[in-house]
């Protein structure tokens, strides 16, 4: 097709041709980019249909990378509604990896896939700690991200000695079944949503499938969502978009860094929506929490190197060292939320006797045995689905 000269006229069939060269997916690209970027008095959100229907044509490519950059920058700045979340998330889940469900009480976490750069992580000491309890645990994220290139989950298990990222996914469901533990590491199992990562370092501002990582699950079972959160308004966006998704529990905390983790210095802010909860989104319990009121109150722990935090993660495995004030204090937390325990000084107490009888430390190197070993851990080796272990943790 010729592009008539500046002095030539377009006839009517040339400019139907040089608009139809762009091609149908192109167009379509433009046509919901503009939907989002127009304004406030020509703009408009988009349908949940629509949203699914826009990260259809990024995972697939089908946008230009200009396109998918208006895109996501548009989306950020008109702020997503939760119809639209709740798109995003639909194509997620349908186009994302899927673990399947288990009998176990499941908590799926959502945090930064950009991770941490101030603060030691416990999410990953956290997560043994559940599974030592006889809770399904499901961990997402990836490699070092815009916008931070923080310390990822996926780093700190490996440090650890628990290096699942380059483990099939059919890997990941078994051992997932008889170890009770799922990293889903967006490199290997999710690559159409890892192309968006150039696009996203360009733009440089986390979009709104920032906010979509904090709340899907790969997990296709019943499960209490537990994501972290910054900002006040997404605790209402969360809410609406996960039940518009079908998605009833879901435990929202203010944590570090917008992590999970509950602070140990200062007050901790949570919200909790139970399964079956009425009212707009369901009706969330607000919870305040000192911890210091429980005798665990300590400075934040500052991230300075891998070599430091591996240092402090085992100590703290073995009952001391700085990271243990946290870690018994998010550990009791999660027991108590996830219904393993009847209240929260009872939760501490169980989370406690864990680390004091060593047997999280043993489940972390039963676990890091069978990974090296290729081979999973058995029946026999963990708590039986729907288990409740004793306080002490035998």
């Amino acid at each position: 097709m010729s592009t008539p000269s500046s002095r030539e006229a377009w006839t009517p069939q040339q400019r139907q041709q040089h608009g139809d060269a762009l091609g149908a997916d192109h167009r379509r690209c433009r046509e919901l980019i503009a939907a989002l970027g127009s304004g406030e008095r020509s703009g408009r959100a988009l349908s949940r249909a629509e949203a699914g229907e826009a990260l259809d044509l990024l995972l697939d490519g089908r946008c230009t990378d200009a396109q998918a950059g208006a895109f996501l920058i548009a989306h950020r700045l008109r702020r997503p509604e939760p119809q639209e979340l709740a798109g995003l998330l639909d194509t997620y889940r349908q186009r994302g990896p899927r673990l399947a469900a288990t009998p176990r009480r499941v908590l799926s976490f959502g945090v930064p896939f950009d991770g941490r750069s101030r603060s030691a992580p416990l999410l990953p000491l956290v997560a043994l700690l559940l599974v030592t309890a006889g809770v399904g645990v499901v961990l997402h994220g990836g490699g070092p991200m815009p916008v931070k290139y923080g310390f990822t989950t996926a780093e700190a298990l490996a440090a650890l000695g628990l290096d699942r990222r380059g483990l099939p996914w059919d890997e990941v469901n078994r051992r997932f079944a008889q170890e009770g533990l799922a990293l889903l590491h967006q490199p290997a199992h999710f690559p159409a949503a890892e192309r968006l990562l150039p696009v996203r370092e360009q733009i440089g501002k986390r979009p709104p499938i920032a906010t979509l990582e904090l709340l899907w699950s790969c997990h296709d079972g019943p499960h209490l969502q537990v994501s972290g959160f910054v900002h006040a308004p997404t605790e209402r966006l969360a809410r609406l978009a996960l039940a518009a998704t079908g998605q009833d529990e879901l435990l929202l905390i203010k944590g570090m860094e917008g992590g999970v983790e509950l602070p140990t210095n200062r007050v901790a802010i949570a919200s909790h929506r139970q399964a079956g909860a009425g009212g707009e989104g369901g009706d969330s319990e607000r919870l305040i929490l000192r911890a210091r009121d429980h005798g665990l109150g300590a400075p934040e722990v500052p991230l300075e190197s891998v070599a430091q935090w591996q240092r402090q993660a085992l100590d703290a495995l073995a009952a001391t060292g700085p990271l243990r004030p946290g870690l018994i204090w998010n550990g009791g937390f999660l027991l108590w939320r996830a219904g393993i325990s009847d209240s929260l000084q009872e939760g501490l107490t169980r989370a406690e006797r864990l680390l004091e009888d060593g047997a999280v430390e043993r489940q972390r190197r039963r676990l890091a045995d069978a990974l090296a070993k290729g081979s999973a851990l058995t029946a026999a080796d963990t708590p039986p689905a729907g288990h409740r272990p004793d306080p002490a943790g035998c």
